[in-house]
This record gives C-alpha cells, sequence and structure tokens, in this order.
C-alpha cells in the first residue's frame, strides 16, 4: 500500500473527506477509506462516519451494523502496521464496542473484535455435535476372512 492510490480514490469524495480530518499517515488514510467503502457499500452499515483520534494520530470510524443497533467504532490500520496495548486501550475507552480492521496490499480486510479484557466464547450450535455415526453415512461392509 506503499504506492499512490489509483485516480479514482483521490477523487473519491468520502477520501477527500478522511484527508480532511488532517492525519499525516497517507497508508492509514488510504486503509480508512477501503473500510469505509466496505462498511457502506458491501456491509450497508448505517450512519458510518470518520473522525481522527487526536492522541493517536488515526483514523477512526464509528457506524452501526443496522439502524437500530449499537453504535461500533473501527480502527482500520494496514496490517504491516504495529499497533501497542496502549493505542488499542485508547480506542476501546470510547466506550464503544470496538473493531480492528487490517488492509493487506492487496485491499484484503479482516476484522477483528477487541474487548477490554477476557471475553467468554459463544456456546457452539447444537447441530454441532451430532453424532458422527449418523451423519458418516453407510459403514462398508468387510470382506469375509
Amino acid at each position: 500500500m506503499s504506492e499512490v492510490p489509483p485516480t479514482w480514490i483521490l477523487q473519491h469524495p468520502a477520501y477527500a473527506k478522511i484527508q480532511k480530518l488532517g492525519v499525516d499517515d497517507a497508508e492509514q488514510v488510504h486503509a480508512a477509506f477501503l473500510v469505509y467503502m466496505n462498511l457502506t457499500e458491501v456491509r450497508r452499515w448505517k450512519e458510518v462516519s470518520c473522525l481522527k483520534s487526536a492522541a493517536l494520530q488515526l483514523v477512526l470510524l464509528e457506524g452501526k451494523e443496522k439502524e437500530d443497533s449499537t453504535t461500533h467504532s473501527v480502527l482500520p490500520l494496514p496490517a504491516r502496521r504495529s499497533v501497542s496495548h496502549n493505542d488499542l486501550r485508547e480506542v476501546l475507552e470510547r466506550g464503544f464496542p470496538t473493531l480492528l480492521c487490517a488492509v493487506a496490499a492487496d485491499s484484503t480486510l479482516v476484522y477483528q473484535r477487541l474487548n477490554d479484557g477476557p471475553l467468554s466464547p459463544e456456546p457452539p450450535a447444537a447441530d454441532a455435535f451430532r453424532d458422527a455415526r449418523r451423519t458418516g453415512g453407510r459403514k462398508r461392509k468387510r470382506p469375509p476372512a
């Protein structure tokens, strides 16, 4: 992602809006734009907005998965960029559920839910424990020995 974004991205109104936030890291601005487009055009999130974290000098996104859902914070970062625990804590302290989105050089996006402390896993679906004998199909008959 170190090369200059394509011309259409530079001319896009959302990219211009993100650039106006004044974040100096062009790579993170590009990552924020790609995540913004994914959230608004692909995932159809509602009320997605861009803001600057003055403490981190990064672009943060906020939005809702659905009209009546809770607001989420999204931290878009280039995949090869490191992030400290203090940086993550700064985002978590905003009080919203938080997603970290790693943006690869080929524009692949990987979302990871962040939590302040341990998180108990959700129990697996009941059908995940079906008896293997019932779903395995027919057994082959063994030839006589």
